[in-house]
């Protein structure tokens, strides 16, 4: 019973952890996809502000060609045609630009787009594994409450000795009983001396491996009689279920 709480106990204990993880693991992603959609709208942004500047440098141009149209001399003319051709060199750049900005908004919004699809599916599958997690919580509570229900009643019939020792072995080892019925401790394998073995048949007192100072008990066949022959028969192998 006590192995098979802390298995529970474990398990309770690990499904906090393991929901916090998947949960670090989606607000990472939704970091990346929020990082994503603040480049799309700087694009975005971007593409605007080369289109005013554009819209600007041919204001620009259609002033600095009504003032061509005034140049008295030709020095002036060329400084306005100067002017004019810088205009146009910017405006070559901002549109060279937007083009740039329109190839890598296409990526950007695909990503954005992709990675809102396995966002969502991923918020599902966390919401359902979330869930789980609790229903698995309350199952195991349950089942916690039901053993050590089980265990305060089994507390009783058993001498108070035996209890302290076990106890404090429990807090030693997680396993604190050992199987000693094939002549070795099941625990840490040591081959026990006959005399031990003997021992174990033939008294009720608490022994200890010598090794690893467990509990040691005497699991011993069990003779029944055979339900289909004729006569009684005597069959090794079965044993007390010690769970």
């Amino acid at each position: 019973m006590d192995l098979h709480a802390a298995e529970l106990e474990k398990e309770i204990a690990t499904l906090p952890k393991h929901i916090a993880a998947i949960e670090k693991q989606l607000e990472a992603h939704l970091r990346k996809l929020e990082a994503d959609r603040a480049v799309l709208v700087a694009n975005q942004k971007e593409r605007k502000s080369q289109d005013t500047d554009i819209q600007a440098q041919q204001q620009k141009i259609s002033k600095l060609r009504d003032q061509t149209m005034s140049a008295k001399t030709n020095e002036q003319y060329r400084d306005f045609q100067h002017e004019i051709e810088f205009c146009e060199g910017e405006i070559r750049k901002s549109e060279d630009r937007i083009l740039e900005l329109m190839e890598e908004s296409e990526k950007l919004d695909a990503n954005v787009k992709t990675a809102e699809a396995a966002l969502a599916k991923e918020k599902t599958q966390v919401d359902t594994e979330k869930a789980g997690a609790r229903e698995r919580t309350a199952v195991d509570q349950k089942k916690l409450a039901e053993l050590k229900a089980a265990r305060g009643t089994l507390l009783p019939q058993i001498a108070p000795a035996a209890v302290a020792a076990y106890d404090r072995l429990r807090k030693r080892t997680t396993v604190a009983v050992s199987d000693a019925t094939n002549g070795r401790c099941s625990a840490c394998h040591l081959e026990l001396r006959p005399q031990v073995m003997q021992q174990l048949r033939q008294t009720d007192q608490l022994l200890y491996c010598e090794n690893c100072h467990r509990i040691l008990y005497y699991n011993p066949p069990v003779a029944f009689d055979s339900a289909s022959g004729p006569g009684p028969a005597a069959v090794e192998g079965r044993r007390v279920d010690m769970s």
